[in-house]
């Protein structure tokens, strides 16, 4: 019996340890951008590397440790890490501004073929913001009103892919939205105001159906637990996203009209 736990217990933290590695490389290569980037251009600001930490301490939290062992037999710790992974960490990385930063640290010429790169027709599609909250929401729906949820648990090719793209969706839908780097697609603010309400609403109708329908296996307290901190911790993730994309747009329209009252 203890052979068994243990030999669980370390095939949990090799899991682990595959989902946070990519964490740490990119952690680490933010820092030496930064270095980079301060040979050559201005100081690059102190608030985009402290979103750049909290974001990865947020992402790292929910793949390895303590929460990540209780999420696997506790729904209330699961959903927690599905709002740090999914929703927190990504909007903190967004802000932290990591392909602008690539593209200053990197030689000119290898930066003007990145950029060219970000203008295909791919990245035109999977940025629109309607793609972005299929994947994003659309795949919670799949995840928790199918058996995905419970195959994710026993299988770890499946659990690891299904954290990535929870993640990189999650990212995806963010920078969509809110426009931190540049974004050679741009789309009019009232168009991505629009989709946005529809992707929020589409998330908090999944909490409450959680709340009524828990996923198979998952006692009835412990999905409405999950549900409530999924739909009241998402509301303050989704205010700041919501705060940021208007703030946009009031800068955005300021500016515009301080360009036509001087000319």
């Amino acid at each position: 019996m203890h052979s068994h736990e243990a030999h669980t217990q370390n095939f949990y933290f090799i899991v682990q340890l595959i989902l946070v590695f990519p964490f740490i490389i990119s952690f680490i290569s933010y820092f030496v951008g930064v270095v980079l980037s301060n040979q050559h251009k201005k100081q690059w600001p102190y608030f985009r590397t402290l979103f750049w930490i909290l974001g990865h301490v947020c992402a790292m939290l929910s793949l390895i440790g303590p929460l990540a062992e209780l999420a696997h037999i506790n729904f209330s710790a699961h959903m927690v890490g599905h709002l740090l992974l999914g929703m927190l960490a990504p909007l903190l990385i967004a802000l932290s501004a990591p392909i602008t930063l690539f593209l200053r640290a990197i030689p000119v010429k290898m930066a003007r073929f990145i950029s060219c790169i970000l203008r295909n027709s791919y990245f035109r599609f999977v940025s629109n913001p309607i793609i972005a909250s299929i994947l994003n929401v659309g795949g919670l729906w799949l995840l928790y009103t199918t058996p995905l949820f419970n195959m994710m648990h026993e299988n770890s090719v499946l659990y690891i892919l299904i954290h990535f793209h929870i993640f990189l969706a999650g990212y995806l839908f963010t920078i969509s939205f809110i426009y931190i780097d540049p974004t050679p697609h741009q789309l009019s603010f009232v168009f991505r105001s629009i989709v946005l309400l529809v992707a929020l609403t589409a998330h908090s109708i999944l909490s409450k159906y959680i709340y009524a329908y828990p996923p198979s296996q998952v006692s009835a307290e412990q999905a409405e637990q999950g549900a409530m901190i999924m739909y009241y911790g998402g509301d303050l993730i989704e205010i700041a996203l919501v705060f940021i994309l208007f703030y946009q747009w009031f800068k955005r329209t300021r500016n515009t009209v301080f360009a036509k009252a001087i000319t």
